[in-house]
């Protein structure tokens, strides 16, 4: 066999075991160790778990979820009343204490000394950033309507609050040498996701940001997970029914809350997890076609909301 060939063989060889331990990675991560290795206790983290836009969907769900397992929740939000309703509802369903902080995540830097002096004293195990601004219909980005407005909140909201809640948060999870951390980032950061640019762009950052911030302190005992879902039937997605492909928020939750200690990056429920893996394929394999694809299955969300009455492209 000539030199060319050897090396070829080297390569196809290393290829293949790349390939065979990538897939029994993700069965571990994503199956295997939810479903048959032992669950994370997430009281033993710290008396408290913070979650951010935890007044609906997903958000809420965490709440009440780590509020079963035991933990006291404090609800970060922008509406005082539903921040109050739900801390109300969460103390008499789960005899836990709660605390409620009403912040803009979309207004300016001043927000997080009120969030550093709401949290004083209070031992924080878990902190799950899920607070994220999307479109309101997806659309080409110079129809997006207000679209300079849109650009900052996404960033503001989806970006800064992220990294300046684990600025905050993080180094007391070091101290103590434990902590976990769960950031809500999206099956748009990891896929095609034309007509949603600056949203999946914005996650995509949660994705990335995770992944490093995990290796830098896994080592110090602190857990850091980046979640990446696909449709989940709630308020921002304008999905009122849950499905199999489309879960309601406290189907998802719990499923991905079983991930946790497993996948440090995962989309939370098995479905999603298969959908996510499909696509990225087919983006490997045909990239022309998988964004054809996207393009005109936003195409035909935005013509219905248009139909409907609900939407009105800057161009139209």
């Amino acid at each position: 066999m000539s030199c060319c060939g050897l090396i070829g063989t080297f390569c196809t060889f290393v290829v293949l075991i790349q390939t065979v331990l990538g897939v029994f990675r993700w069965i571990y991560e994503n199956i295997l160790g939810p479903r048959f290795g032992k669950s994370i206790n997430f009281s033993s983290y710290g008396r408290w778990a913070l979650v951010t836009g935890a007044t609906d969907g997903i958000g809420k769900e965490y709440a009440k979820s780590l509020a079963q397992r035991g933990m006291n929740i404090i609800l970060v939000s922008r509406t005082l009343s539903k921040l109050e309703a739900v801390a109300k509802e969460i103390q008499e369903a789960y005899n836990v204490d709660t605390a409620v902080i009403d912040v803009d995540f979309t207004s300016g830097p001043e927000i997080y000394e009120k969030v550093k002096d709401r949290i004083k004293g209070k031992e924080i195990g878990v902190l799950v950033n899920n607070v994220g601004v999307s479109y309101s219909c997806p659309d080409f980005f110079l129809a997006i309507p207000d679209r300079e407005k849109l650009i900052q909140d996404i960033i503001r909201c989806n970006i800064t609050s992220m990294a300046m809640m684990c600025s905050i948060i993080l180094p007391q999870m070091v101290q103590r040498q434990k902590g976990i951390i769960i950031n809500i980032a999206s099956m748009s950061a990891v896929v095609p996701a034309s007509n949603l640019t600056i949203y999946s762009a914005s996650k995509a950052f949660a994705d990335k940001f995770s992944k490093d911030l995990a290796a830098e302190y896994e080592k110090v005992g602190v857990i850091i997970q980046s979640v990446c879902p696909g449709f989940v039937a709630t308020n921002m997605t304008k999905m009122k029914k849950g499905s199999f492909m489309a879960p309601l928020p406290k189907q998802f939750v719990e499923a991905a809350l079983k991930t946790v200690g497993f996948a440090g990056h995962t989309a939370g429920y098995i479905p999603h997890c298969l959908m996510q893996v499909s696509a990225q394929f087919l983006q490997f394999i045909a990239p022309g076609l998988s964004r054809s694809i996207t393009l005109k299955t936003m195409a035909n969300v935005r013509n219905r909301q248009i139909k409907r009455g609900l939407y009105t492209s800057a161009t139209n």
